[in-house]
């Protein structure tokens, strides 16, 4: 007994040495990084670095560097870009150097760099070609995706007129019917709104989405090295993440048993037809595996994000009740009480789209972006980022970047109208990121809200169970996103 707690203690020992020798030859990999604080061996900069408020304690960390500085994540150095300056300069101006994926170690064990989210070099740019293609050819931008979208509006309207006023919580009567757009994109169908399979998968992602920001996946991207063999909450979501891999295998299964090479009903058709073409090039990026974390980042991604956005924008809403009204006004000048609104709309709709961009801003649903890479030795800044080096752009910083959005912290649609009431961009709005990795389906998601927004609230009024200036917007948990609170609501009839 004595013998086995010695050789364990030895064994720890070593495994503590050889950590902090992986730590130290990873924090002097070369190159002149910003400055920043002095991180701990092995532990990096955790003591400057909430796993609780990770954007927070950046934002911090600005004050006193800059708005380009370095942390250690654990052993692992990350450039950190915050304001529209900064963030533009990389992403935009030096594009190419910056197009890399960094590392997101919480769904890492999943992904393995597979899928086109999380894919690198020729294999990103592959998928992301393709992905693109086929998403436009089933309609993104075009009329079809339009009607696609009107049609599960209608779908919407109909269950919340059931509701006949009651208090609901509107969490999955968001994310039903957003992700069954994107539903019937990549699967080729919808799901009935009560299908108990739709339903689990839609909780699975909801919960994924709120795991990816708890502390604990804080911290397994910080000390993935160990916790990737520790038990413990930080596992859940890779488990989640498995059982929706499961479930896009099994559609993948359904496809190839029924395909018609010559009449592709969906994206997984398309990627089939693909694989079939390439099956002897033993290099081809079109595989099973890309296949299904493909369909998975494109189902995740255009399911939780806008239903997120929705479910913010309605709390705003009854917080803000002379904006609802403003609204229900353009609405009714424009589109009036039965004809179903349509993407031609906005262009006459400048308060709508101001308010739609202005709750897109504040809510900011990836406060800390998705990581980058640096894909070759880069100059930026007077620095010398060496290959590799992981950078987190700060959306959130950009967002709220004062010089370019004059109430940063406050709700105020009039950053984006001008003084005629005229829509005016912002070249700060930056909610899918920009760049080489923009999001996929900005197009679809942009189409999204606008037509889900005014679809509600030419139906309805929204009725708040308590005073506007007890509404509450703080997330229930920040980190990778920002998730909205869980609340009650009433939908009136007009």
């Amino acid at each position: 007994m004595e013998l086995g707690g010695a050789f364990t203690i030895f064994l720890a020992l070593c495994l503590s040495c050889l950590l902090i020798l992986i730590a130290w030859k990873r924090m002097s990999k070369g190159g002149k990084l910003p400055p920043g604080p002095t991180p701990i061996p092995f532990l990096g900069n955790v003591l400057q670095v909430r796993t609780d408020a990770t954007f927070q304690s950046f934002m911090k960390l600005k004050e006193k560097y800059g708005p380009v500085f370095t942390v250690y994540m654990g052993p692992r150095p990350v450039v950190v870009l915050c304001g529209h300056e900064a963030v533009k300069e990389a992403l935009v101006d030096r594009a190419d150097e910056f197009s890399g994926r960094g590392e997101l170690a919480s769904v890492e064990r999943n992904f393995q760099g597979h899928g086109v989210a999380l894919a690198n070099g020729e294999r990103w740019r592959i998928l992301r070609r393709f992905s693109l293609t086929i998403l436009r050819d089933f309609g993104m931008g075009k009329r079809s995706i339009e009607e696609r979208i009107q049609e599960e509006a209608g779908f919407l309207l109909v269950e919340l007129r059931k509701t006949r006023g009651a208090r609901i919580e509107p969490t999955f009567f968001l994310s039903r019917t957003v992700s069954n757009v994107i539903s019937s994109v990549v699967f080729g169908s919808r799901f009935d709104y009560e299908d108990q399979q739709f339903l689990k998968l839609l909780q699975m992602i909801n919960q994924s989405f709120i795991e990816m920001s708890t502390s604990w996946a804080q911290l397994y991207d910080m000390y993935s090295g160990i916790m990737q063999y520790l038990p413990g909450r930080h596992n859940r979501i890779y488990y989640l993440i498995e059982e929706l891999k499961d479930f896009i295998a099994s559609k993948v299964k359904i496809n190839e048993a029924s395909l018609d090479p010559q009449n592709p009903r969906d994206f997984i058709d398309c990627f089939l037809i693909k694989m079939h073409q390439d099956k002897n090039n033993p290099h081809t990026e079109f595989n099973l595996k890309n296949l299904v974390l493909t369909t998975l980042n494109l189902f995740f991604a255009g399911t939780e994000t806008v239903s997120s956005t929705l479910r913010y924008g309605l709390l705003l809403m009854m917080k803000h009740p002379e904006v609802e009204a403003k609204i229900h006004e353009e609405i009714d000048q424009v589109i009036g009480p039965h004809r179903i609104p349509s993407v031609d709309d906005r262009a006459k709709m400048p308060y709508t789209d101001a308010v739609i961009h202005e709750i897109q801003r504040l809510t900011d649903i990836v406060p800390m972006g998705v990581p980058h890479n640096v894909i070759r030795d880069t100059h930026f800044r007077g620095y010398l980022l060496p290959k590799g080096t992981d950078v987190f752009p700060l959306l959130g910083s950009v967002l709220k970047d004062p010089k370019y959005f004059r109430y940063p912290d406050a709700f105020y649609p009039q950053h984006f109208l001008d003084e005629q009431g005229h829509f005016k961009k912002n070249e700060a709005f930056v909610p899918f990121s920009s760049g080489k990795r923009i999001c996929l389906g900005e197009a679809m998601a942009r189409m999204e809200l606008f037509l889900y927004f005014t679809s509600i609230l030419q139906n309805f009024s929204l009725r708040s169970l308590v005073p506007p200036a007890d509404i509450d917007i703080t997330p229930k948990v920040s980190g990778f996103g920002n998730i909205p609170p869980t609340y009650e609501l009433c939908f009136m009839v007009r």
